[in-house]
């Protein structure tokens, strides 16, 4: 900055103010402008070249920088107004300002400009004003941004070009340029955003993992103690940077400069290692911020939820990035690094792996597990209690480290995790990322009126969750780890064939029986191949698959016959099972080499100990070995799906034709303005609902008196249904409350007496419908969970439903291939297909719906949750017969706008 010295104040208060990460990771906050702000942005305006001010108010004097400061601190109802801010001292300086004026002639456009602050250009501040803007102009209804610049101000032009919207630009004479930003957000915009923070976060995590010195502060100067082993580890694994402990009263601890206080530590130290007390945390991390450490470690345990909020709020002060509190510590290995800033109890073996835990014991298990299989770990993070980095910004930083060729991740929250899916998929598309699905029970789930919302569990949005998003979820650290093994080779099925090949015909068989049970096709060989065989292995072996090569074989025709098989092309994977036995050396068998081409080998030894050991082929590649067979049908299941999935196209959410949004968000607010506290729509505003996302329900008219039922039931052709109705009522056919193919007014008189004598005053009315066709009884539905968003639910309905218990799950919005997953995921597939003489359905209409539903449930945050049952599906379409739409308050966020937590 020029002209003027830059002027600090007090920061604004908190709960206005959103912090985010610019290009080289610094933090900046981001909030709306006050009018304690005009002093500030005074200051950024006179600071501003006569070319820049030119640029921004096409003047160069410096009465519009003052003008626009005064107009930019005063509330205005059609205008959005925000300042960047970073951290001066005690104070903050304002680095830019951006403002979205409503256009009066066009009620859904805005006007919009901003300005960064020379010396703080190519940071991508301007960018991330420009977001900010825009998803605060989506809450109001702007959907359109306009701007007019100088045809010169390539700044400008760049932050609009480069932001990923769909936008057009319009040359005027004199200069001038009118661009038109369209804010909808699309797959490919958040492609672009997630880019950004990608390259945002990696960089604030440099610090992190590839700190320039370390310091651990809480260091006891006789061995024990937290700190102390930390020490330790640091000396004994060979860091060879900078090393500081802090000790008021020492001057050098094992071999290690001490410094009395944080505040005397030297420059380069980037990364503070907490170990003190949970009453003294808070003011170590402010001296750490200060002293201008840019990353802490906090290892202290026992903190209390307040003071890790604290910490947190220190490190947005002062633009740290933090790991913990209650954590096991971080560790980084590299052809330049040697660093375990943790306290296991040895220092694990440096090697390809990134792993990110919340427990710490947890973390020793899989950092053993990996250095005893010869995988090692590239980086490793505990994250505790996760008060700032999360296992979002673990993703972005093994993304760019070309040295982590798998992901390993054990969570048991998650902050944003229709974030996470998408970040991990990104991830998961170029490396494995593998999971413990910590946190499955149904314990403390909530009763729930629908048959959706009442079969979700934290279990099945978990698994929706990683599904999606091509994560391998494994229920324990064993499977965690039997299962890296494998795709750590490299080598993925083509498809689930699966050879088995063994020298004793009872292990074969239990193998087979794993393979069936794990959805793992085991074929009969073709005569050809079972003549190869038969050469290699002697008359007297079994060679149709299984392939049971006899206790004699020796260990040379055994190899033979795997490569024999593998290059087949019969099968997808080798299942090798080994039974030593006094009559031949088995050994051998191991050394498959490369004529098995991508073709996976799986050994199964019965004589080691369970679990998964490797051994080196005769090319050098790992050979996953595993003590039992289904062990190894386990692992080789999970290499199959994420082989699938990988096969699978990214896909984008599909844009729908037909859908009113903006109706839909009045008829949400309509109904809560007169219920502020939520509830079930009444029916037919439910299928008002519906219709505004273009799906087809069958036609019906609310009566609440016998005239209106009469009057409905004449409108259609045919036989009408009657359905009691009440909000809280869920299964009507239980209780006698479907009346079914009413013809005349006669029937209908009838009907409306028969629901009153039955439920009295209880009746609130009655549903008059026309009757919907014969089909597929399918349920669709969506439940949206606080944390993970809109859950999306397909199987079979009608009252067969919970008996059945035929559903699959999915996070909304569904992509083309999400829709098409959950469909074929459940027995209603067959169904849909036809099944035993019936007549299908439109599986593309029945797609269409669900897809439709889970963009209704992204876009109207405030349906809590919504049920078609049944969804009847023909070969000429699909229909919601019955449906219930339950709404609450809510206030929108957006889960992809970069900002840290």
């Amino acid at each position: 900055m020029t002209g003027t010295a830059p002027v600090t104040r007090p920061a604004a208060p908190a709960g206005e103010i959103v912090h985010a990460l610019l290009t080289d990771g610094a933090t900046v906050s981001i909030r709306p402008t006050t009018p304690q702000d005009l002093d500030g942005l005074n200051a950024m305006f006179a600071g501003l070249s006569p070319e820049s001010l030119r640029m921004r108010f096409f003047a160069s004097g410096s009465a519009a920088g003052r003008s626009a400061a005064q107009r930019l601190c005063e509330p205005h109802p059609d205008r959005i107004a925000m300042v960047a801010s970073v951290r001066r001292g005690e104070g903050e300086e304002i680095v830019g300002e951006g403002e979205a004026w409503r256009l009066r002639a066009h009620a859904d456009a805005a006007e919009v400009g901003f300005t960064v602050a020379d010396g703080w250009r190519g940071r991508g501040i301007g960018t991330l004003l420009l977001e900010h803007l825009a998803d605060a102009a989506r809450a109001i209804g702007i959907r359109t941004f306009v701007a007019e610049t100088l045809s010169e101000n390539l700044a400008m032009k760049q932050v609009i070009a480069s932001a990923g919207l769909h936008h057009s630009a319009t040359f005027e004479h004199g200069g001038t340029v009118f661009h038109e930003i369209d804010l909808a957000e699309d797959d490919a915009y958040l492609d672009v955003v997630a880019d950004r923070e990608f390259a945002a976060s990696a960089a604030s995590l440099q610090p992190l993992f590839r700190p320039r010195g370390v310091a651990v502060v809480g260091v006891g100067r006789r061995p024990g103690g937290v700190g102390r082993a930390i020490l330790d580890h640091l000396v004994t694994g060979e860091f060879d940077r900078p090393l500081f402990a802090v000790n008021p009263h020492a001057d050098e601890i094992a071999g290690v400069p001490c410094a009395h206080s944080i505040e005397l530590l030297p420059d380069q130290v980037d990364l503070a290692v907490l170990a003190v007390p949970p009453d003294a945390l808070v003011e170590a991390a402010i001296a750490c911020g200060r002293h201008g450490i840019r990353a802490l470690t906090v290892v202290t345990s026992s903190v209390l939820k307040s003071v890790g909020t604290t910490l947190r709020t220190v490190c947005r002060r002062y633009g740290m990035r933090l790991v913990g509190p209650n954590g096991l510590g971080v560790a980084s290995f590299g052809t330049d690094i040697s660093m375990d800033a943790t306290f296991g109890p040895h220092t694990p073996l440096g090697g390809t792996a990134g792993v990110g835990v919340q427990s710490g014991g947890v973390g020793i298990a899989i950092l053993d597990h990996l250095s005893r299989l010869g995988i090692g770990a590239g980086s490793f993070a505990s994250l505790g209690d996760k008060a700032d980095v999360s296992g979002n910004d673990l993703l972005a930083w093994w993304s760019a480290d070309p040295a982590i060729k798998l992901v390993l991740l054990h969570l048991e929250s998650f902050g944003n995790p229709r974030k996470f899916a998408r970040y991990a998929r990104r991830v998961a598309r170029t490396k494995p990322v593998l999971a413990v699905m910590a946190g499955r029970s149904a314990a403390g789930s909530r009763a729930a009126a629908s048959h959706t919302a009442a079969a979700v569990t934290p279990g099945i949005t978990r698994e929706a969750l990683y599904r999606q998003a091509g994560v391998i979820a494994t229920r324990s650290v064993a499977e965690l780890v039997e299962a890296a093994a494998l795709v750590r080779t490299g080598l993925l099925p083509a498809g689930r064939r699966i050879a088995v090949v063994s020298n004793a015909g009872g292990t074969g068989v239990l193998a087979a029986d794993a393979c069936a049970e794990a959805g793992l096709a085991v074929p009969e060989f073709s005569d050809a191949l079972r003549e190869r065989l038969s050469a290699l292995l002697g008359p007297a072996a079994a060679c149709a698959n299984p392939v049971d090569a006899g206790a004699g074989a020796s260990g040379t025709a055994l190899r033979d016959a795997v490569e024999t098989v593998a290059l087949s092309g019969e099968v997808d994977a080798v299942l090798l099972l080994l039974v030593p036995t006094a009559l031949a050396d088995l050994s051998p068998t191991l050394a498959v080499d490369a004529r098995t081409g991508a073709m996976p080998v799986v050994a199964v030894l019965v004589d080691q100990a369970a679990g998964v050991e490797t051994v080196m082929g005769a090319d050098g590649r790992f050979l996953p070995c595993y003590g039992d067979a289904e062990t190894a049908v386990r692992a080789l299941s999970h290499a199959c799906d994420y082989a699938e999935w990988l096969r699978r196209p990214g896909g984008e959410v599909p844009q729908l034709p037909g859908v009113r949004s903006q109706d839909a968000a009045r008829l949400v607010s309509l109904f809560l303005a007169a219920h502020p506290e939520g509830g079930w729509l009444p029916p037919d505003r439910a299928a008002d609902l519906l219709a505004c996302y273009g799906i087809h329900c069958a036609r019906l008219v609310l009566a609440t008196d016998e005239q209106t039922a009469v009057t409905a039931a004449a409108v259609w052709d045919g036989p009408i249904a009657m359905k009691a109705y009440w909000p809280e009522l869920v299964h009507k056919s239980d209780v006698g409350g479907v009346l079914l193919g009413l013809s005349g007014p006669d029937e209908v008189r009838d009907g409306w007496r028969r629901l009153h004598e039955r439920f009295g005053e209880q009746l609130a009315g009655v549903v008059v419908q026309e009757m919907a066709p014969d089909g597929v009884e399918l349920l669709a539905g969506v439940d949206s969970d606080a944390v993970f968003g809109p859950l999306v639910a397909f199987g079979i309905g009608g009252t067969v439903t919970d008996l059945v218990a035929d559903r699959a799950y999915r996070l909304a919005p569904l992509t083309g291939a999400d829709a098409d997953e959950l469909v074929r995921s459940t027995r209603a597939a067959r169904m849909l297909a036809g099944f035993r003489g019936r007549p299908g359905g439109d599986v593309a209409a029945v797609r269409d719906v669900l897809s439709r539903l889970a963009l209704l449930a992204a876009e109207q945050t405030c349906v809590a949750e919504a049920e078609i049952n049944p969804l009847i599906a023909t070969p000429d379409g699909a229909m919601a017969a019955d449906f219930r739409i339950r709404v609450e308050p809510r206030t929108p966020t957006d889960p992809y706008l970069r900002r840290l937590r």
